[in-house]
């Protein structure tokens, strides 16, 4: 069956009827089919005496073949909508919805409209019954494809139940083509993840276009197609996050873009998850899932699936006693990628030990990163750490400084676990470099813990270079979310280089002023002629002299 109430063909506001009454409503499921209209003539005629008879607005959910597959009894003004499992995402549901009114001019009510685009009708229609419990006029809309005209759905002219089209299945086919083409049109090539961007609060909206614009470049990152972005400035509603007349235009345009997923710019509570998930069939995801599948996706080392097998399970376990089918949609796939999907939909319990396992197994790597720790310190070799925010040319300082092929990609989070260069110096002398995971904002708190050995490398530096890529408009932002992040790590009274980076990309005005403002040394990491003065910058911290040769800096 492809609705929730399996048992019975009948829902809603049944008690008090007759026996007589509840036979006359089951009845309706052995009426011959009407696949090419609308309704049938003699369906209606029934529909509208059993609705007079008991003063109740009474409905039926057909599907495509013309099979009344549900009945459904509400009250004098209103009927209790029945919960329509999709059969296709992206698609229509193959099925249609047709209730009576009891007053006249009954047209179609906002109810209608907004249960005809969340549950991606193919038709939703209203017919007014008399005072003789006869069929007056019928009303009843459809969704539209995306269009200049911004329209999300079609309302047709009240018509007679006599004078409906007889073509139905032709206009129901030609629609879904139209959407096809549509899609085609207006987001071409939509293989694979496609999402909906959504981001609510009353925050000024510079800093919501800075947190989206980042939301975005995570979703590439995660090889999730953008297709669209939702703003909405208020504050988060607690069960929908967003206003539901927002979200039902948010499910309108999924439909009409082709999109499979929700990506909201914050982290949901469990509650909130399962709330959409009611609503909606889409994939709901929120920022923290995002940042996590790029973990899963980049983790090659031993230690790096680890760890991001454990934020999964951190993250997931509030979530491991909600309704099963919102859990499924929360998992598999983006957001859900990686070492832990096997084990994501397992006990509380389970969840624990696995945990606690996966803590001990970080411990024993610790361990082993102190004893190389300890080796440089006995041959008194000073470290230092590159931090930054994620893609600011991290990987890509540390390459040219030091001739080596660490991976470096235009993405975010491309470097996951600690990787250590010998640079030399002149006279001998030679430092051990350290690219480092980079910093975001709103970095979840599991997140942070269950990367702490990677961080446990900063901590041993005698040296942080803080990476600014100047080219970004936020940068001032993000240099405030690292110093913060710094603090939190208690690393904030370590000595610090402010390195700022893609001074090729930036106006030299914005460079110069940036330089002052943060007593910065401007380079540029694919040019190693450039490097003269951040080279010149670390052997003064580190060994308290310019050390200079005639032919300059020699590393």
């Amino acid at each position: 069956m492809i609705l929730e109430e399996e048992k019975s063909l009948i829902t809603g506001n049944i008690h008090g009827l007759k026996a007589s009454q509840v036979r006359r409503l089951e009845s309706l499921k052995n009426r011959k089919p009407f696949p090419n209209r609308i309704i049938s003539i003699e369906v209606a005629r029934t529909l509208c005496e059993l609705s007079r008879e008991l003063e109740k607005q009474v409905g039926i959910i057909v599907d495509r073949r013309g099979h009344i597959v549900n009945v459904c009894v509400g009250d004098a003004k209103s009927i209790p909508m029945p919960s329509i499992e999709k059969k296709v995402l992206n698609k229509l549901s193959e099925y249609r919805l047709i209730h009576t009114h009891l007053h006249q001019n009954g047209g179609l009510d906002q109810e209608d409209l907004s249960y005809l685009a969340i549950n991606r009708l193919d038709l939703v229609s209203a017919i007014e019954v008399d005072e003789k419990g006869l069929p007056r006029r019928i009303h009843y809309a459809h969704l539209l494809p995306a269009n200049r005209d911004g329209e999300t759905w079609r309302i047709y002219p009240p018509t007679t139940v006599y004078d409906l089209p007889e073509d139905f299945l032709e206009m129901m086919n030609a629609l879904e083509e139209e959407f096809e083409r549509n899609r085609e049109v207006v987001r071409p090539n939509l293989k694979g993840d496609n999402a909906i961007l959504i981001h609510v609060s009353p925050q000024p909206l510079a800093v919501i276009e800075d947190s989206v614009a980042e939301l975005k470049e995570l979703c590439r990152s995660a090889g999730v197609k953008v297709l669209d972005i939702v703003i909405q400035r208020r504050p988060p509603d607690a069960k929908y996050v967003m206003g539901q007349g927002k979200l039902r235009e948010v499910l309108i345009k999924a439909l009409q873009f082709g999109a499979d997923m929700l990506v909201f710019d914050q982290n949901l509570s469990p509650s909130q998850v399962k709330a959409l998930s009611d609503y909606t069939d889409l994939k709901i995801l929120d920022r923290t899932q995002v940042i996590l599948d790029i973990f899963a996706q980049h983790a090659v080392t031993r230690e790096g699936k680890i760890q991001v097998e454990l934020a999964q399970l951190k993250y997931l376990l509030p979530f491991l006693g909600i309704k099963q089918t919102a859990l499924s949609r929360l998992t598999g796939g983006i957001g859900g990628r990686g070492p832990g999907e096997t084990k994501l939909e397992i006990d509380r319990r389970r969840a624990r030990d696995r945990i606690s396992q996966l803590e001990e197994e970080i411990r024993e790597l610790g361990k082993r990163r102190e004893l190389r720790r300890q080796v440089r310190t006995v041959r008194d070799v000073p470290t230092v750490a590159i931090v930054g925010y994620t893609n600011a040319g991290k990987s890509t300082l540390l390459n040219n400084l030091t001739n080596s092929s660490v991976v470096a990609e235009d993405f975010l989070f491309a470097t996951l676990h600690p990787v250590s260069r010998r640079l030399r110096f002149p006279r001998e002398r030679e430092v051990i470099i350290i690219d480092t995971v980079g910093f975001i904002r709103n970095l979840p708190k599991d997140l942070l813990s269950a990367f702490r050995t990677t961080f446990e490398e900063i901590m041993d530096a005698d040296l942080l270079l803080h990476v600014l890529d100047v080219s970004s408009n936020d940068v001032e932002e993000k240099h405030d979310t690292v110093v913060k992040l710094l603090k939190d790590l208690e690393l904030d009274s370590k000595p610090r280089i402010n390195v700022l980076n893609k001074i090729d990309k930036s106006d030299p005005n914005v460079v110069e002023g940036l330089v002052k403002q943060y007593d910065g040394v401007p380079v540029c990491a694919l040019n190693p002629s450039t490097f003269k003065p951040l080279l010149e910058r670390m052997e003064l911290i580190l060994w308290g002299e310019n050390v200079l040769t005639k032919s300059g800096v020699c590393y």
